[in-house]
C-alpha cells in the first residue's frame, strides 16, 4: 500500500507541475499540444518497443488481455442501450458515448500510472493492444458508416491503424520480444533516452489541460449522458473488470489489481478527436475526457485502498 501511495504522489507531483506551468504559461500557448504530440508520435512509441521487448508475451496475451477487452464492450453495451433507448439519441451519438463509458486513457496516463503505481509499463499494453488495435477501429468503422453515408472499407481501417504511432510501437515491441532479437546498442540507447521523456511529457501536458474548460454547459442539454457516462467509465467499468478477473479468471493480488485499475483509467482524450472528426457528441465527449481525467487518480486510489 506504500508503495502504491508512493506512486500515486510521484504521478500527481509531476501533473501539478504541468498545472503551475500552464497557469503560469512558462512555455507559451501551444506548449501543451506540442508536448501532448511529442509523447504520442515519439517518445511513447519508444517507451512501448523498449518496455515489450522485454516483456514476457504470455503476460500480454492471456487473461489481463481478455478482461480489458470484455469489460469495456460490456460496459459500452450497456451505456449504448441507456443512451439510445432511454435517453433517445441518435445511433451515432450513442456509439459515441458508448465509447467515452469504456475507452481508456492507457497511452497518455495508463503508461505512467503502470509505470510508476503498478511499477512495469507493460502491464498496460493488453489494454493498448486491445484498443488500438481492434476496439477504436472498429468504432472508426461504423462512425463512417453512419455520418459519411458509405461503408468503410476494410483497406481503409487498416490504413488507419497501421498509422498510429502507438499500434506500430507495439507491434515492434511484440517482435522483439516474440523472436529474441536485441536491438543493437547503436539504436538501444537513443531508443531509451527518447522514451525517458514519454511519462514527464505526458503528465505536465496533462497537468496543463485541468482547468482550460468548464464542464455540465446546460446549454448543451447532455448533462445526465456526461454524469451516466463519467460513472460507467470510473466505476461500471473496473467493477465489471474486477467481477471478471476475480471471479471468472481466479485473477487475485497484484494481477487483479493491474486489471482493475486498468479498467478504472479516465476516457481516452482521442475520443473527443473523434467526436470533432464525426460532428457527433462533442459536449459529452469533451465533459466526460475532462470530468474522468480530474476524477480518476481519486478513482484509482480508492480501488488500491480497496484492493490492498
Amino acid at each position: 500500500m506504500l508503495a502504491v501511495i508512493e506512486g500515486f504522489s510521484v504521478v500527481w507531483l509531476i501533473i501539478l507541475v504541468g498545472w503551475f506551468v500552464g497557469r503560469k504559461k512558462v512555455l507559451g500557448e501551444n506548449a501543451q499540444t506540442v508536448l501532448s504530440r511529442l509523447s504520442f508520435f515519439v517518445a511513447s512509441p519508444a517507451l512501448l518497443v523498449e518496455t515489450l521487448a522485454r516483456a514476457q508475451l504470455r503476460t500480454v496475451f492471456a487473461q489481463p488481455l481478455l478482461v480489458a477487452a470484455l469489460s469495456a464492450i460490456i460496459t459500452a453495451t450497456l451505456f449504448l442501450l441507456i443512451v439510445k433507448f432511454w435517453l433517445k439519441r441518435s445511433l451515432a451519438e450513442s456509439l459515441l458515448a458508448a465509447m467515452s463509458s469504456s475507452t481508456s486513457n492507457a497511452a497518455n496516463l495508463g503508461i505512467p500510472i503502470a509505470a510508476y503505481v503498478l511499477g512495469d509499463a507493460a502491464l498496460i499494453a493488453p489494454v493498448l493492444v486491445f484498443q488500438l488495435a481492434f476496439y477504436t477501429p472498429i468504432y472508426l468503422m461504423f462512425l463512417d458508416s453512419l455520418t459519411s453515408g458509405h461503408r468503410a472499407t476494410p483497406g481503409r481501417i487498416l490504413v488507419q491503424v497501421v498509422r498510429n504511432p502507438m499500434i506500430v510501437g507495439t507491434a515492434a515491441g511484440l517482435i522483439l520480444a516474440s523472436t529474441g532479437w536485441v536491438l543493437p546498442a547503436l539504436v538501444a540507447e537513443p531508443l531509451h533516452l527518447i522514451a525517458g521523456a514519454a511519462i514527464p511529457a505526458i503528465l505536465i501536458a496533462f497537468g496543463m489541460s485541468l482547468g482550460t474548460t468548464k464542464p455540465l454547459n446546460a446549454a448543451d442539454e447532455r448533462r445526465t449522458d456526461i454524469l451516466l457516462g463519467t460513472g460507467f467509465k470510473l466505476i461500471l467499468h473496473p467493477f465489471v473488470a474486477f467481477l471478471l478477473g476475480h471471479f471468472a479468471l481466479g485473477l487475485d493480488g497484484a494481477a487483479l489489481f493491474a486489471v482493475v485499475v486498468a479498467a478504472a483509467l479516465p476516457t481516452a482524450q482521442n475520443i473527443y478527436v473523434t467526436a470533432q472528426r464525426y460532428q457527433v457528441g462533442l459536449a459529452v465527449a469533451k465533459d466526460t475526457v475532462l470530468l474522468t481525467t480530474v476524477l480518476a487518480i481519486p478513482a484509482m486510489f480508492v480501488v488500491a485502498l480497496l484492493l490492498g
